[in-house]
């Protein structure tokens, strides 16, 4: 059943959109299903889970990091992860950059923006990302590259809303594009999209879609 849950979303995306199979609380043998069948990129939500699953399955599968990272799991992830999804503020920014500098290594980021009419999810304001890219600390970063932003829409059933919060996503990615990453092929990625809502967010100009339960099945919780 995966693997056929697998195939219909494949089908159903674009050749240019990459997806993110979220195996947030899944099994390894069901994370193996699904690279078996050819899916390489996976995303998880915490960063233990994710060292542990790196540590047993294969070394190819690609480590996405979409959930809230805390300031205290900084170094132990910034070796294993191919692009932390979850950049929500300055000051995780920083230390990112500071222990990828230790690590010898340059990582990934997408700026989280806050685009949900729900108090309870993160991100950024237009503006603050705006003071935060102008700023003097942001251009000493040498060790991170921003390669996008991402963002989640409120949970609802009013599909116009979901579609115009990831509409001003994607303005907001072209205004940046426009004037702090003009000319850099690095910042190109607009991470929005899960299962309920992909398709409005393919057709509002996602390049990656971070997809579970249509993939998995629905999530039982309390499972390891």
């Amino acid at each position: 059943m995966i693997k056929d849950n697998l195939e219909k979303i494949l089908a159903s995306i674009p050749s240019e959109v990459k997806l993110i199979a979220v195996s947030k609380t899944r099994t390894n043998e069901e994370l193996l299903e699904v690279y078996n069948a050819g899916q390489r990129a996976f995303g998880e939500n915490k960063v233990q889970e994710l060292l542990r699953k790196q540590k047993e399955l294969p070394e190819a599968i690609e480590w996405h990091l979409i959930g809230h990272l805390q300031t205290n799991k900084v170094k132990s992830v910034v070796p294993y992860v191919s692009l932390i999804h979850s950049v929500d503020s300055f000051k995780i920014l920083k230390i990112i950059d500071q222990e990828a500098r230790l690590a010898g290594k340059t990582v990934n980021c997408l700026l989280q923006v806050h685009i949900a009419r729900e108090e309870t999810k993160f991100g950024f304001s237009s503006d603050e990302l705006s003071a935060i890219l102008s700023s003097d600390d942001f251009r000493k970063l040498s060790n991170v590259h921003i390669s996008g932003l991402m963002g989640m829409a409120t949970f609802t059933d009013n599909q116009m809303q979901i579609r115009n919060e990831f509409r001003s996503l994607r303005n907001i990615f072209e205004d940046l594009k426009s004037s702090f990453f003009k000319g850099n092929a690095n910042f190109r990625e607009l991470s929005m999209g899960m299962s309920d809502d992909y398709k409005i967010a393919i057709e509002e100009g996602s390049s990656m879609v971070r997809i579970g339960s249509s993939i998995f099945g629905p999530r039982e919780y309390g499972k390891k």
